[in-house]
């Protein structure tokens, strides 16, 4: 289980680090934007990838 695990989080730590490594300005701007939003909106944003991936996962996995 712990390998999953720590794969897992490899993979998020890459594809995050992906967009600061090529578009360090962009990646700056997007940020700043997504930290002017309102918390609910934030809040359902990242439900909304959360669940996203859920459905992505059960679909690759199933």
């Amino acid at each position: 289980m712990w390998v999953e695990v720590l794969t897992a989080l490899s993979l998020v730590l890459i594809l995050e680090g992906v967009m600061p490594f090529l578009m360090p300005a962009q990646w700056r701007v997007t940020l700043l934007r997504i930290a002017a939003q309102r918390d609910t909106t934030v809040r359902w944003l990242g439900l909304s990838f959360m669940l996203i991936g859920a459905v992505l996962l059960t679909i690759v996995r199933g």
